[in-house]
């Protein structure tokens, strides 16, 4: 059931009455109706007028400024056949309803401008591994393209709950297991196995998955304590178990790790292609490489979702791989 709160008698006779939230709104927004119509009336001089100028029908313009006078128990008009004139109540609601009006017209034409141009507030969060890509970037790109709208960017590697936690965006990697969120593609990730040269030079270059098993591992922690790493092996995913020598939580100390040749690291290509590049890091088992896991947008399931959203959504589709390929 809707709280039950207290409205003023405005909304009726006093404050005893007890409505619900929602028919409170219908009440405020029925009376700003009925006072556009009043206002339309004492403006003209005359129902016919008003109702010409608001496209209703004259019994209806005298049905609302009767309601809206009901409501706040005091005549607003004085009616005779030839003319309307203002009550002393009703040149004061004429006069301090202008500013109301206006406000609410300001207020409107702001949402809406909210609903069809990208502005305001957009909170996005993403894990730490991907201030390594392009991510950084795109925002920055995005904001010069968008000046109204601010970024809040939450970098954890946490699953953050975006609507307990009043998040827009979500950039993940993997499977997305949260059924209320929709998420979008933006970039299949290649995984690879990579070690520095000086690594694979004193412990040999494993040519198969299973020999692994006698290597030193640098693993994430969500793996746990028993890790283990996936292969596609003539054609089926094969589970390797490794030994974990350093787990983290984020790929940054690992990679660390992996360049001053103490393991062997198994991470998204994407955050180490300068180091591959350049020789610092050397990839095996290529040939063994599991299906791409992929990174996603998502965002909960919502009736109206900002234009900033939207567009946020629509740039990272259209500029991720693109700017990730270059980065």
């Amino acid at each position: 059931m809707a709280d039950a709160i207290k409205v003023p008698a405005f909304y009726g006779s006093g404050w005893n009455n007890t409505v619900s939230k929602s028919e409170t709104i219908t009440n405020t927004m029925d009376s700003l109706e009925l006072i556009r119509t009043f206002r339309e009336v004492a403006v003209r001089g005359s129902f016919s007028a008003a109702a010409r100028q608001l496209d209703v029908s004259k019994a209806n313009v005298s049905k609302y400024v009767a309601q809206l006078e009901e409501r706040l128990g005091v005549r607003l008009l004085n009616r005779t056949t030839r003319s309307v004139s203002l009550t002393d109540a009703g040149s004061l609601l004429l006069q301090r309803s202008e500013p109301l009006l206006t406000m609410v017209a300001l207020t409107r034409s702001e949402i809406e401008e909210h609903a069809t141009n990208p502005r305001g507030h957009l909170r996005i969060t993403a894990p730490y591994g991907l201030t390594r890509t392009a991510l950084p970037d795109l925002v920055a790109q995005f904001m010069l393209r968008h000046p109204l709208v601010r970024i809040s960017l939450d970098v954890n590697n946490r699953v953050v709950d975006l609507v307990d936690e009043g998040v827009d965006l979500a950039l993940r990697v993997g499977p997305i297991e949260d059924s209320s969120l929709i998420a979008r593609k933006l970039q299949p990730l290649t995984v690879v196995t990579c070690a520095a040269p000086s690594y694979w030079q004193s412990r040999g270059t494993p040519q198969h998955p299973d020999e692994l098993t006698g290597h030193d591992a640098l693993t994430y922690s969500p793996l746990g304590t028993h890790p283990q790493w996936g292969y596609r092996v003539q054609g089926k995913l094969h589970a390797v178990p490794v030994n974990s020598r350093m787990d983290a939580s984020d790929g940054a100390p690992l990679i660390a790790a992996a360049l001053r040749g103490l393991g062997m690291i198994r991470v998204p290509e994407l955050l180490v292609q300068d180091l591959l590049a350049d020789g610092s890091l050397q990839a095996v088992l290529g040939e063994f490489s599991s299906p791409d896991i992929w990174l996603y947008a998502a965002y909960a399931q919502r009736r109206h979702n900002s234009a900033a959203l939207k567009a946020m959504l629509v740039f990272l589709e259209q500029n991720w791989r693109k700017d990730a390929s270059a980065a």
